[in-house]
């Protein structure tokens, strides 16, 4: 209540909060960026050499390239295997598009696996019915910061001579079975500023174990070239540069803190709604560590649960509202409504809480009381 007997509104709760990320660390990302201005070398120097190595490490790989985006990750491991026209590559059908456009761009054949009802990931079940003689690659999500089960992806792609590929765009710390993502044939990652490891613009990186494939990376993100004016295949221009590089290594020292921080308020939730009807909380297998990029809840009143948080001042967000399949940039492959009934049921439930490292115990317990409104509120 403000002095003269008013009510006040409580303080909007954002979905994400990325100038309190940018607070806590501001001293040392400003001199980051000052260094880095100063250096004059600002692509493909000692800032970006650093990361690359930090990185690999954290994630327990040998090798990481950094590139510019996500979607060039995932373009640029596809490319540095030949795949290409003629070979099919398996993607989960519930996922955020640029999984399917990077198997676009190499004119690969795009096969769509239903997920897993709990987790939201590929099922590795449905996974083995889709293999043919033209499969090459299963392109595995660890969607919302889950990792998807790699143990029984790795014994298809293993007995069917498949690479397994995967996208780590939201799961930068995850673990799956005692492992953390990131080792492995090739996992492509993105920086954009939401992530758990954020940049402060576009930014994308691909983990390997495999020296080639890190090598022909490396040529194919810098115009196909590894000797400067030397162009030894049709390469591109997907580079991390040094300013988001050196962002990312000041960012990189707190990403344990800020991924704890996400778990405790993910742990928060679970116990808070645990009661709640028709409202579908996340699953975590007891071989999975996430890391809570998103948090999201999962109930056929969707579109009414996201009116009533935003009219007590809680942001939400849809993750995603359209399947890859039903977006008019795929009409092309004529997949009809129904085609994919799970995703498209996971498409229409699906609402994302807010999570962050900077959301307040306070902020967490006004959401949880909202939720917990909505489902005594009865039905319209």
């Amino acid at each position: 209540m403000s002095d003269n007997g008013d009510l006040v509104a409580p303080p909007r709760i954002p979905f994400l909060d990325l100038a309190s990320a940018f607070s806590e660390l501001s001293a040392d990302i400003e001199q980051a960026l000052l260094r880095v201005a100063r250096s004059g070398w600002y692509l493909l120097g000692t800032e970006l050499a650093s990361f690359e190595s930090s990185f690999a490490t954290y994630v327990e790989s040998d090798f990481a390239s950094g590139c510019g985006n996500g979607l060039d990750a995932i373009e640029l491991a596809l490319r540095a295997w030949g795949v290409g026209p003629g070979d099919e590559v398996i993607v989960p059908a519930n996922t955020y598009i640029a999984t399917w456009l990077a198997v676009s761009r190499v004119g690969a054949t795009i096969v769509p696996c239903e997920p897993d009802d709990d987790t939201f990931n590929i099922d590795p079940r449905k996974v083995e019915e889709l293999v043919t003689s033209r499969t090459r690659v299963i392109l595995a999500v660890h969607l919302y910061g889950q990792p998807a089960d790699l143990n029984a992806l790795r014994s298809i792609a293993e007995a069917h001579d498949l690479i397994l590929l995967e996208d780590a765009a939201q799961a930068h710390g995850a673990a799956a079975h005692g492992r953390r993502i990131g080792s492995g044939q090739g996992v492509a990652w993105s920086f954009y500023p939401g992530k758990n490891l954020g940049a402060l613009g576009d930014g994308g990186a691909v983990t390997t174990d495999d020296p080639e494939v890190d090598a022909r990376i490396r040529r194919l993100r810098n115009y196909g070239s590894a000797v400067k004016y030397h162009n030894e295949e049709i390469g591109t221009n997907s580079r991390l540069d040094e300013i988001q590089a050196a962002v990312l290594n000041v960012k990189l020292g707190h990403l344990e803190a800020w991924n704890k921080r996400r778990k405790d308020i993910a742990s928060t939730y679970l116990s808070g709604l645990a009661d709640c009807e028709h409202i579908r909380l996340p699953h975590v297998p007891a071989w999975a560590d996430p890391v809570w990029h998103l948090f999201v809840v999962r109930t056929p009143r969707r579109d009414e649960l996201a009116d009533h948080l935003r009219r007590l001042g809680v942001d939400t967000l849809l993750h995603y509202p359209v399947p890859p399949h039903r977006q008019p940039a795929y009409a092309d492959l004529g997949m009809s409504e129904g085609e994919y009934p799970l995703s498209e049921r996971m498409h229409r439930e699906v609402l994302s809480l807010p999570i962050g490292p900077h959301l307040t115990h306070d902020a967490v317990e006004r959401i949880i009381d909202g939720v917990r409104r909505f489902t005594v509120a009865p039905s319209p």
